[in-house]
């Protein structure tokens, strides 16, 4: 990724007001295409405000959000999702009794005619389904399998590649491996890799260092509302990240009183 490459978003100076409670405090984040960026932090630190503001959930009460390169205000989630940002929440919205390709397309219904009504197309379904999924090293029993029968992470798959296939430029991931056991986060990782190689920003939200680390080009660390830093891979180790997440000299003071063992 060339430094000169003009990010496709950037939020500069966000903040956002609950009342009296300020949830961010002037967090700026550059993301840039094909980059897969991180943002960490623990539990209250604004990453689901940040990722809101950014989609368009929330408008910013200051701050500027630019794509590529123009500012831009999103009335609300289908303003950012037709410019080509879509996020990923952790529910997927998908019907767990419906079939993969319906889940696929829901929202997005591709109809033939017959006679004189307009009816779901089958066939035009399934083998763009079989043909994304498989795109993303998931191979389907059939695009008529229940999205229900199938694992977090091939469910995650589904609704990644649903979002891509649909022309998402920046696609934001929530917590995509929070609920997963190791081959699982495994698979969306990969997926991860696979769909940033295709030159689309990812944004993935995380508060595991291992797993920003295995995909990350960029990282920021969100700790109560601010910024605490970026860094690009092979700027941060691990462990720095770590203690960056965990609040520096609050994990040290930690560490002392319990002899060493955190």
């Amino acid at each position: 990724m060339a430094e000169t490459q003009t990010p496709i978003v950037q939020m500069k100076g966000i903040e956002k007001h609950f009342g009296s409670v300020i949830a961010l405090a002037g967090v700026s984040v550059d993301v840039h295409p094909g980059e897969c960026h991180c943002l960490l932090g623990d539990n209250g630190a604004g990453k689901s405000t940040f990722i809101k503001t950014m989609s368009g959930v929330h408008k910013p009460t200051r701050g500027e959000i630019l794509f590529e390169g123009a500012e831009m205000q999103f009335d609300d989630p289908r303003d950012a999702i037709t410019a080509g940002i879509a996020t990923v929440y952790q529910d997927l919205a998908m019907i767990p009794l419906m079939s993969v390709s319906r889940n696929f397309f829901m929202g997005n219904e591709p109809l033939k005619r017959v006679g004189p009504l307009k009816l779901f197309d089958h066939e035009f379904a399934n083998r763009v389904t079989m043909e994304e999924m498989k795109k993303m090293g998931i191979n389907l029993r059939g695009p008529d399998q229940a999205v229900g029968t199938l694992s977090g992470g091939e469910r995650q798959t589904v609704a990644i590649a649903r979002a891509v296939h649909f022309g998402a430029k920046v696609l934001i991931l929530d917590e995509p491996t929070s609920a997963l056991g190791v081959r699982q986060t495994a698979n969306v990782l990969s997926t991860i890799d696979k769909v940033r190689k295709t030159g689309v920003a990812v944004v993935f939200i995380t508060h595991n260092v291992r797993h920003a680390m295995a995909v990350g080009d960029r990282f920021t660390v969100l700790n109560r509302g601010k910024t605490l830093g970026t860094a690009k891979r092979g700027e941060i180790t691990p462990e720095e990240l770590q203690d960056m997440m965990a609040g520096g000299q609050e994990l040290v003071a930690l560490e002392g009183s319990l002899g060493g063992t955190v």
